[in-house]
């Protein structure tokens, strides 16, 4: 007998999820149907996939191989039926983002409305949590990380990139002065992160490299909170453009030490899992916002 699409299915889930209960609740089976099918395709395949404890799971030698290749396969059915429908299906259903706070506010809510005169029969729920969450759990289709990507089995897209700019207000610098070099920031209240210690690395040239550690005089857990006190003229701050180019534009907060930026940009990926049901809600909001993002590539 032969392996079929479905089974491919249980497998893939089970190792991508990390467990069989967590797979049975992804696909909607209950735990013991999930063993049953697993028990069959090794059957099928007459090999071991995976070696279960009561409290692990791993792949043996047959299983990896037998891993990827389940995943492409499945890949490239979901891609044909995809094709398929996009003929003749209507984008409709509830679509759940998640995204940080400063994101969603200045770079999804924007356009929110004219997506919804798009797909008026997409329903949107917009969840905010400045912390990496788990999608399954948070029951959501499409979270948006800023940064480098860690190693995942999640899905990824790239949105675009964002550069970090060195911001004061007007008020901050006719008071204090504006820095004229790296070292002169010594001098000065620097606005930092109270937890991620990685954004406390702004991108400046300096002696000893091309990125500088900074010691925050005043530190905020929110890049949005952090945003408001720069405007009220409490400090210097690094933040990226998608959530200040307003600011900048409109002269409530002025770009400072542009030579020695490094020009790093933040890289802007949209994650979920492959689910060929969410699969059209799912693209026609990533095609919508990602030629949106294009403007704060600058």
């Amino acid at each position: 007998m032969k392996a079929r699409s479905d089974e491919l299915q249980v497998f893939v889930s089970v190792i991508e999820c990390g467990s069989i209960s967590a797979a049975a609740e992804q696909i909607g089976q209950t735990p013991s149907a999930i063993s049953r099918t697993l028990s069959r395709l090794e059957s099928k395949l007459d090999t071991t996939l995976i070696n279960r404890t009561t409290r692990r799971m791993d792949l043996t030698e047959e299983g990896r191989f037998f891993f990827e290749r389940a995943k492409q396969i499945l890949a490239q059915m979901d891609e044909l039926e995809e094709h398929l429908s996009l003929r003749h299906q209507t984008p409709s259903g509830r679509l759940r983002i998640n995204a940080a706070s400063p994101f969603m506010l200045h770079a999804i809510v924007p356009w929110i409305g004219e997506f919804r005169q798009l797909y008026p029969e997409i329903q949107l729920e917009l969840n905010t949590n400045d912390l990496i969450i788990d999608l399954l759990e948070q029951s959501t289709d499409i979270a948006i990380r800023i940064g480098d990507l860690a190693d995942s089995t999640l899905h990824a897209r790239s949105l675009g990139c964002s550069p970090l700019n060195i911001l004061a207000s007007p008020e901050y610098l006719a008071r204090h002065g504006t820095p004229t070099d790296v070292d002169s920031l010594a001098g000065h209240v620097l606005l930092g992160f109270t937890q991620t210690e990685t954004l406390n690395h702004w991108p400046l040239r300096h002696s000893e490299g091309d990125r500088l550690l900074i010691q925050p005089g005043l530190s905020a857990s929110s890049g949005e909170t952090l945003r408001e006190l720069a405007l009220a003229g409490e400090g210097i701050v690094c933040l990226s453009h998608f959530m200040t180019h307003e600011d900048i534009r409109s002269g409530r907060l002025q770009v400072i030490l542009t030579e020695a930026n490094n020009g790093y940009r933040q890289p802007i990926h949209a994650v979920y899992y492959r689910n060929s049901q969410l699969a059209l809600r799912i693209q026609c909001f990533l095609d919508f916002i990602q030629k949106k993002l294009a403007i704060y590539s600058v």
